[in-house]
């Protein structure tokens, strides 16, 4: 071989495996490659699982991971190296996302990659159809299993969370009941004299204060103490306020 043609070999070579490398290139960032990163992220995840804080006994949660899909009109530059990650504040539960961004390429991008994490677990259903303005008696609610993530509303587990509230949302039997399908209770208002309790890893501190705010359940309520310091607790009772530490 002369001189001449070694270097019309190289550059032939060259440009035969240009094409190529460009196309294992562009598989980086095609939607099977980018899905086995998030379904690699997401097996390196703790799923979520089932816990009281009286540490009591619950039966474990069934948890299903479902992805969907980017948009296919969406074009994404080929990328050497695409790193998947949870964007801050995410959580697998609910719909959510996980993060796609090129880390090394000609071309920066970013995408998000939508997630349906649906956690299944025992809590209270309606027995019967629920009308705004209903009171709910106990008979009207069963456990059932729910999707306990489908809403942002948290699921009533217990019939004593329930039971004597007035319906503000129409509810078909067979339907989860979360918290805001039924009137708060108010335990205490503006001015009223109430017990606190702060609870924290092995003890129990009891005080008393004055309610800054109504006592609306499942809203923090500002009380002031009699020593003037002023603290955010869950009202629980007839005017009873609990901080956890």
């Amino acid at each position: 071989m002369d001189t001449l043609d070694s270097p019309r070999l190289l550059l032939a070579l060259l440009l035969g495996l240009a094409p190529m490398a460009a196309r294992a290139q562009a598989v980086t960032t095609g939607a099977d490659a980018l899905q086995s990163q998030v379904e690699g992220l997401l097996k390196q995840q703790a799923l979520p699982q089932s816990g009281s804080a009286d540490g009591a006994q619950r039966q474990p949660w069934r948890v299903e991971v479902t992805l969907g899909q980017l948009d296919p009109r969406l074009k994404l530059a080929p990328c050497d190296k695409v790193k998947a990650y949870l964007p801050d504040n995410a959580q697998l539960w609910g719909k959510t996302r996980v993060g796609l961004r090129c880390e090394q390429g000609p071309v920066r991008w970013n995408v998000y990659w939508p997630v349906t994490v649906k956690v299944w677990g025992r809590a209270l259903v309606a027995a019967v159809p629920l009308r705004p303005g209903n009171t709910v008696a106990q008979a009207d609610v069963v456990v059932g299993e729910v999707d306990l993530a489908a809403s942002g509303s948290p699921a009533l587990t217990r019939a004593a969370d329930i039971v004597g509230r007035t319906v503000i949302r129409p509810l078909e039997a067979g339907q989860s009941v979360r918290q805001d399908d039924v009137k708060s209770r108010r335990w205490f208002a503006i001015g009223d004299p109430v017990r606190l309790n702060v609870r924290g890893e092995g003890f129990l501190v009891a005080s008393e204060g004055v309610a800054l705010t109504p006592g609306d359940e499942g809203r923090c309520a500002r009380v002031r103490m009699d020593n003037g310091r002023v603290l955010c607790g869950q009202p629980v009772g007839e005017r009873l306020v609990e901080v956890a530490l």
